[in-house]
């Protein structure tokens, strides 16, 4: 598992080639404002290839945020993340390694009748009960997120996951009211406290795509107030001293700045937005999605560029993500150890500062 002296230990190696702020806390650690992802890609063994050349270049070269989820190409990705952490020249304490259960996993390959691959794998064999599986591919059930949780272990070949994510539960929301999430929240919580007492997780957190950046009227609202206060019950149920959950996850980027500019949170003032909740609660925020998965690369608003570092429209992109106030690492997709070296890049260079990235929405 990452370690303080271990991600502090990179930090010192590392944080010379980089600009201001380039390393951030994330409790003790200390890890890069970019990170990988691994979303992207067909389960195939050329792009497994291509990820397991990448990944080490992102580790060796300054990033030691690593992102990927049980669901992600087939259960692919985890285990070329495992491998090449296993191979590269880095210590395994000097990486914040995240992942993420909730969505029914494939494993390797796309089955020809996904619905009936569910049915044999996970229904039939009482792994997830029918009730609880919502559109055909998401379960919160703590013993199913218990289940994954194991798999994603053996997948990533480590004894301890850094942080492991609940995966979009804003799902649940279709086949359920929103109090049942938050008790089916707290129950999965419960058993995460238990699995973070345990060791197999350092931390836990919530990975969302609408849940906290949409207005509280929309379908696919959550109020993080209530899933913090969900959490606490949890390490109370758990017996913990304190909670484990310490990081949300949610997407950022020059087109999609919801985090920042909807007030959907109830703060002790008033409405807020989830950045701004999130840093007053003291949780980590990592952003996904920034570059828009890719669509950023090639073109974004010029009055923005104009104002950001970098010598690509990418590098620009990744910089107005990690310039946002409370973000403590921004997550890029990259299968290639091309887009790793511009990323990388893109971090030689500082962010903007809080008046100036404020002034990009007045």
């Amino acid at each position: 598992m990452a370690t303080e002296s271990g991600t502090h230990g990179y930090r010192t190696e590392h944080g010379e080639d980089f600009g201001r702020t380039y390393f951030r806390q994330l409790g003790d650690f200390a890890v890069s404002s970019i990170g990988i992802g691994t979303y992207l890609g067909d389960p195939t063994d050329a792009v497994d290839e291509d990820y397991y050349d990448a990944i080490t270049t992102a580790v060796e070269g300054g990033i030691n945020m690593v992102d990927t989820a049980i669901n992600y190409r087939c259960q692919r990705s985890e285990r070329v993340v495992g491998e090449a952490l296993a191979d590269a020249d880095v210590d395994r304490d000097a990486v914040f390694v995240s992942t993420k259960g909730g969505f029914v996993p494939f494993d390797g390959e796309r089955p020809d009748e996904p619905g009936k691959y569910v049915k044999r794998e996970f229904v039939d064999t009482g792994l997830v009960d029918s009730d609880d599986l919502v559109r055909g591919s998401h379960c919160l059930a703590p013993d199913y997120i218990d289940d994954q949780l194991d798999r994603s272990l053996d997948n990533l070949g480590l004894d301890t996951i850094d942080c492991y994510y609940v995966h979009n539960p804003e799902t649940q929301l279709y086949s359920n009211s929103h109090e049942e999430v938050y008790d089916r929240l707290e129950a999965t919580f419960a058993r995460l406290e238990e699995r973070a007492a345990a060791g197999d997780i350092r931390h836990y957190g919530v990975a969302t795509w609408n849940a906290f950046r949409v207005p509280e009227s929309h379908d696919d609202y959550l109020s993080l107030r209530e899933v913090v206060s969900r959490a606490r019950s949890a390490a109370k149920a758990a017996e913990n001293t304190r909670t484990h959950f310490r990081v949300i996850q949610l997407p950022f980027n020059v087109v999609m700045a919801d985090a920042f500019t909807v007030e959907s949170q109830d703060g002790p003032d008033g409405k807020q937005s989830a950045l701004r909740f999130a840093h007053e609660a003291g949780l980590n925020v990592v952003t996904s999605a920034s570059i828009a998965q890719g669509d950023l690369a090639a073109e974004m608003p010029e009055e923005v560029a104009e104002q950001l570092a970098g010598e690509t429209t990418a590098q620009r992109a990744i910089n107005f993500a990690r310039s946002a106030p409370g973000v403590t690492s921004s997550l890029v997709g990259a299968s290639t150890s091309e887009h790793v070296q511009e990323n990388l890049d893109a971090g030689r260079f500082d962010p903007m500062g809080a008046n100036a990235f404020d002034a990009v929405f007045e």
